[in-house]
């Protein structure tokens, strides 16, 4: 079972490396959400993580168990269509206990916590559109593709593309 919480500059680098290992490298594929085939490179830094932490406007929530942050997801206060929304990213589980329940956890705790402390009118996320699987069990947790579609972001100093062409699936639910 994890216990969550919202996570402190002390948290960033622990944050950072889980964050890293779930989604990149050879670490990543103990998991069914690796990005090793997709990209080279860093998902995020300690820095991010720390200026993500300070924010008011944001929060990073952190799934602990045995005293190890074993879960991430970053959760960004926006405003769309003059409602609060929530953006969702950096969602990252140990890769070694991932298949547990432990994203579907971290997710709902969020979507919990950011609705009652925001009230907001609902979540998105953007998601890889080569990542069928990963669209799939966002979708089972009531998330729908919008039809909308974002350029992948390009920062060749933490991370590089192995394939061309890539864009990101807007994903969103309603609170």
């Amino acid at each position: 079972m994890l216990h969550f919480y919202k996570a402190d500059l002390v948290d960033a680098e622990s944050i950072a490396k889980l964050i890293n290992t779930a989604y990149r490298g050879e670490t990543s594929r103990k998991g069914w959400t690796t990005e090793a085939d997709i990209l080279d490179g860093l998902r995020t830094t300690t820095a991010e993580i720390t200026k993500m932490i300070k924010r008011s406007d944001a929060f990073i929530l952190i799934g602990v168990q045995n005293d190890e942050i074993v879960a991430t997801i970053c959760c960004e206060l926006q405003v769309i269509a003059f409602k609060h929304t929530v953006h969702f990213g950096m969602i990252a589980v140990k890769p070694s206990l991932q298949n547990k329940g432990h994203g579907k956890d971290i997710i709902t705790a969020a979507e919990t916590m950011t609705r009652r402390e925001w009230r907001v009118a609902g979540f998105h996320m953007t998601v890889i559109s080569l990542r069928t699987e990963l669209i799939e069990f966002y979708e089972r947790l009531g998330y729908q593709r919008t039809g909308a579609f974002e350029e992948f972001p390009q920062n060749p100093t933490l991370w590089q593309p192995k394939l061309d062409g890539l864009s990101l699936q807007v994903l969103a639910k309603l609170a």
